[in-house]
């Protein structure tokens, strides 16, 4: 954790190409919010951390960065990748057991998007929840 400008506090790691870092990046979000006293947010950002992760596993190239953001009443979460696809939300049917992870962003973020990589290839998928005492949905 480093200590920003206006008591912002950011983490930031670089993530192997490796299926079993999901669970170790789920437990430094854990560990990462209970530090920074926002547990109110740790199951919903836990789970939208392990869908990112793990699309960029699957989906993406190395390197892989987690990045975490609290401040301004809202913790923003972001996870890069240097692959060549965009990610998209997908029209699944109910019979299908994957390619639900973005429709779990979405449906647990007040906020959410991707953005282009500084290299012709890569990009970073992103997502903001507020925090206890601002509305979701509210964009202040």
């Amino acid at each position: 954790m480093i200590g920003t400008p206006r008591g912002h506090r950011t983490m930031s790691c670089e993530l192997p190409s490796d299926r079993a870092i999901v669970a170790k990046a789920r437990d430094m979000v854990r560990r990462t919010l209970t530090s920074w006293g926002l547990p109110d947010l740790m199951d919903d950002a836990v789970l939208m951390v392990s869908e990112l992760v793990s699309n960029a596993i699957a989906h993406g190239a190395p390197p892989i960065r987690l990045s975490l953001r609290a401040g301004d009443g809202a913790l923003r979460g972001e996870v890069s990748d240097h692959g060549a696809g965009r990610p998209r939300l997908l029209n699944l049917g109910r019979n299908v057991d994957h390619g639900r992870g973005l429709m779990i962003v979405e449906a647990l973020a007040d906020q959410w998007g991707v953005l282009p990589g500084p290299e012709p290839a890569g990009k970073s998928v992103w997502f903001v929840r507020r925090t206890e005492g601002q509305a979701r949905g509210d964009a202040s």
